[in-house]
């Protein structure tokens, strides 16, 4: 129809349509995808509407996305083979002798789980049907428990091998192994900052986190039999990430190494039959086409929108503020947070970084507080770790963070949903401490990229 309307009232129509098909319960892919049809008939043209294909055939044709079901398919198969369960079963022993050592444990656990699986939900049931009751039968306080389990399992987006790190690499057109090798010091300070907080709340208040009583302690011989346990896993850890940082395999070849050695270890455990096989297909399956039909929604919809003048309009209403450089990433900060309570992380992925992210690197960023400041050829990176980081907290954030739900379904009764929201405001702190520190400190995320590539 061709019919004329001022960027900013299209602005509030497609937004604000958008707002109210999601408030619906209708999923992410299919209201971008029907708003951008919709939007494209009543305010489009042929020639816009002959530029969207050439917007979603480089997605559909680029080689890095392959890595999205091969990692998939990796942490289908390790969560099959029953390895979240050994993992949790070799650390709660040896940290359960510590105040706080079970929760402390399940972060450690979800940690290395995180540089396995690369997503959130299977790590999440997995160790809350495991590590939960175990905490609670033990007299943990329940929003410390459900706290360590919502924490420690949103690391799975942030530690490599990351799907979220993949996406955003194929978005913004930043080298995938950079941006892996980018995100693991921020994921680890992100661990230490829980665990940290674990062990000094429990060693103040120990009856939120009891050390094991002496007759459920085990000796060193079982510590180092529980410990054998885990060598295969963090083998293929050390193989996955060390193809990648030495630079013999692109982080796609790494994804079919890691899905090889995933099956080798599901063998080892003799864990790998047809039926196990067959599950992790399907989950992958589906994880996969959510992925790629929420790509190809939102895709379209911020393609018109750009198109129509919209990312000028952003950028203009962003900088038209006054607010200095940090000033604006605050902003973008706190608008990201806002948008995590509504819309899942692909949604904000792919909404945002293409509008955001030229803003960012238009701008100068020489640091805070003296401390040096961003390379232009670092922004890319260095904002799409900071993004990572935050998008912790969509999983968090009521009324409806991802990780609360997965968390409530596997939980007893006498854990409510308020119990749970309590829960992940005092975690929501730190992983804001993380983003901030990794803002004021940006090499905690480009000294390792400058060190692996050389730039």
């Amino acid at each position: 129809m061709g019919l004329e309307i001022d960027i900013a009232w299209l602005t509030v129509l497609m937004f604000g349509s958008l707002a109210a098909l999601l408030a619906l319960g209708l999923p992410m892919a299919f209201c971008t995808g029907s708003l951008a049809t919709i939007f494209l008939f009543v305010f489009g043209t042929p020639a816009i509407l002959n530029m969207m294909p050439s917007r979603i055939f480089p997605f559909m044709t680029d080689y890095q996305l392959s890595a999205v079901p091969l990692f998939i398919f990796m942490a289908a198969v390790l969560e099959k083979a029953g390895i979240i369960e050994e993992l949790f079963d070799a650390i709660y022993k040896w940290l359960g002798s510590l105040k706080g050592g079970l929760a402390s444990a399940t972060v450690i656990a979800c940690t290395l789980l995180a540089a396995m699986v690369g997503v959130v939900g299977a790590t999440e049931v997995t160790m809350g049907m495991i590590a939960l009751p175990a905490m609670l039968k033990r007299g943990y306080d329940p929003k410390l428990a459900c706290g360590a389990l919502l924490s420690g399992g949103t690391l799975g987006i942030l530690i490599p091998p990351s799907v979220m790190a993949i996406v955003y690499a194929v978005v913004a057109q930043q080298s995938l192994g950079e941006l892996l090798v980018g995100s693991i010091f921020p994921g680890f300070l992100l661990s230490g900052l829980y665990v940290g907080y674990i062990t000094l709340r429990c060693y103040i208040n120990p009856s939120l986190g009891p050390a094991l009583p002496p007759e459920e302690r085990v000796d060193w011989r079982e510590k180092l039999r529980l410990l054998k346990n885990t060598i295969a896993p963090i083998l293929l850890i050390l193989l996955v990430l060390g193809v990648i940082f030495l630079g013999i395999a692109t982080p796609v070849e790494a994804a079919g190494i890691g899905t090889f050695g995933a099956l080798f270890v599901a063998a080892l455990h003799r864990r790998l039959n047809w039926v196990n096989i067959q599950d992790a297909a399907m989950q992958t399956l589906k994880a996969t086409s959510m992925v790629m039909w929420i790509f190809f929604g939102a895709t379209m919809f911020v393609g018109f929108f750009i198109v129509k003048g919209g990312q000028e309009f952003v950028a203009n209403s962003i900088l038209g503020t006054g607010l200095p450089p940090y000033g604006i990433l605050l902003l973008m900060m706190l608008i990201l947070f806002v948008l995590g309570m509504f819309i899942d992380w692909v949604g904000i992925l792919l909404l945002t970084v293409p509008i955001f992210l030229p803003i960012m690197q238009g701008l100068e960023w020489h640091g805070l507080l003296g401390l040096p400041g961003v390379a232009s050829k670092d922004v890319a990176l260095w904002y799409g770790v900071i993004f990572m980081v935050n998008m912790q907290m969509a999983f968090l954030s009521p009324p409806f963070g991802y990780s609360l739900f997965y968390l409530k379904s596997v939980a007893p009764p006498e854990i409510t949903m308020s119990t749970i929201f309590r829960a992940a405001i005092q975690f929501m702190v730190l992983q804001w401490i993380g983003v901030s520190l990794c803002i004021i400190f940006p090499q905690i995320v480009t000294w390792l990229p400058s060190l692996v590539y050389t730039r």
